[in-house]
């Protein structure tokens, strides 16, 4: 699996941050940060979710009060949202 965060849409509730690991708060910007992620484009970062941080993955992703996270599967099929 991978998880997608657009940063540009984050509004800074920290949610994710409450669910995963993989995510942390830069309370200086006000948005949260994908651990380990490398920006595809801009103020979008991907990282390979790790095989057990899956679920936790899905909560921070299903936490998101703006859809700024995305998982996918394996095959590139949106799981969530």
């Amino acid at each position: 699996m991978r998880i997608e965060y657009d940063r540009d849409t984050c509004i800074g509730m920290f949610q994710c941050v409450a669910e995963w690991d993989g995510f942390e708060k830069d309370e200086t910007a006000g948005k949260a940060v994908l651990v380990d992620g490398e920006e595809a484009e801009a103020d979008t970062f991907v990282r390979k979710i790790p095989d057990d941080a899956g679920l936790d993955a899905k909560f921070a992703a299903r936490a998101c009060p703006v859809e700024a996270i995305t998982v996918y599967d394996d095959d590139g099929e949106q799981l969530i949202p």
